[in-house]
């Protein structure tokens, strides 16, 4: 622990999901996190931070410096630079639904490449090298084989938003390419689900839920009628659409196992985040049922475009190069979800 102590981490979109969670870990693990975030996917609490990190506070009696900041204003980005030495950035900030994605392209490559480059900009006229980057299992596009290891090609992308995670990941790879004192980390996860097990923090969708995993959750706690099931006649064991699912606490122990990483001065590195283990949208519904102790109403619907039928990762250059490997199973990623989302009907916001 002491080794760590006053590394300073910049977190961006710290105030998210993922990125909570992640701000959880790097405190336990003895860093510093500065978080910033422009609350495009956090809520607002008191005094103008996410609500997620006032709550972080609380329960591990601790204070986050947090900066309203979007990577857009490269000149608020430059002065958070000054004012500290980051050891690292981890980097979640950028607009994330696949489907409003592919209505609004031109807007998620704008948000997510150029403040990117602001970041990677301002990083670099400040001696900051080293990078963990939140990339996606969509950069794979549709599998060409499963389970999907790191070799798998990528760039097939189904969708605007999978192509910004991999144009991103090409930018910091050249990057690293062309500076050799860079390093940086490109964790590609597949489904994040879950919550902190004090059931203070979750995922909090604005709006109707992208992901399957909120809205059965909704749906268990009265606030959706019923799930659509999109397609069950997909060749998998029950005819629904296979997917690997991780904790999110797993998942941000795996980002602290990448900035360790880091001081090993390997360049660029690519890591698959997953168990490894596909489930159906009916083996979730049915762990949801049981976690919830509830009935959750769902009705088969025509496929989607661009759905594919079976996805799910090889995680095991990741366990053998980070030392990390995936401790929760699906009833734990259940009942953490349930605890959140029992507790907190309506996300953060009452």
């Amino acid at each position: 622990m002491a080794l760590n102590m006053g590394q300073k981490i910049l977190v961006t979109g710290g105030g998210g999901y993922i990125g909570s969670h992640c701000v959880v870990e790097l405190i336990e693990a003895g860093y510093h996190p500065v978080v910033i975030d422009n609350f495009s996917n956090a809520v607002r609490g008191e005094g103008d931070v996410p609500e997620s990190l006032r709550r972080i506070e609380k329960f591990l009696n601790t204070q986050i410096e947090f900066h309203e900041l979007d990577l857009l204003d490269k000149p608020g980005l430059e002065k958070i630079f000054k004012k500290h030495s980051f050891y690292a950035v981890m980097h979640f900030a950028g607009l994330k639904a696949v489907g409003e994605s592919v209505e609004q392209p031109l807007k998620y490559y704008r948000v997510n490449l150029t403040g990117t480059i602001n970041l990677l900009e301002v990083m670099q006229s400040h001696g900051v090298r080293n990078l963990v980057f939140s990339s996606s299992a969509t950069v794979y596009g549709d599998p060409q084989k499963l389970p999907i290891d790191e070799q798998h090609p990528a760039g097939g992308c189904t969708n605007p938003y999978g192509k910004t995670k991999y144009f991103i990941e090409e930018i910091i790879r050249d990057q690293c390419t062309a500076e050799k004192d860079w390093n940086a980390v490109l964790l590609r996860y597949f489904n994040p689900i879950g919550a902190h097990i004090s059931g203070q923090i979750g995922e909090d969708p604005q709006g109707i839920p992208n992901n399957l995993l909120p809205y059965v959750a909704q749906v268990a706690v009265g606030r959706r009628k019923h799930l659509n099931v999109f397609g069950n006649d997909y060749s998998t064991p029950d005819g629904t659409g296979v997917r690997d699912y991780i904790h999110v606490v797993d998942l941000a122990k795996g980002h602290i196992a990448a900035i360790r990483k880091l001081k090993d001065s390997s360049g660029c590195k690519v890591y698959n985040l997953g168990t490894g283990t596909g489930y159906s949208v009916l083996q979730m519904v049915n762990a949801m049922e049981k976690a919830s102790g509830r009935k959750i109403a769902y009705q088969i619907a025509p496929r989607r475009s661009g759905d594919v039928a079976s996805c799910y990762g090889d995680p095991t250059l990741a366990e053998k190069e980070l030392g990390w490997k995936a401790e929760y199973g699906l009833e734990r990623m259940c009942e953490d979800l349930w605890r959140w989302q029992s507790q907190n009907p309506t996300g953060f916001s009452n």
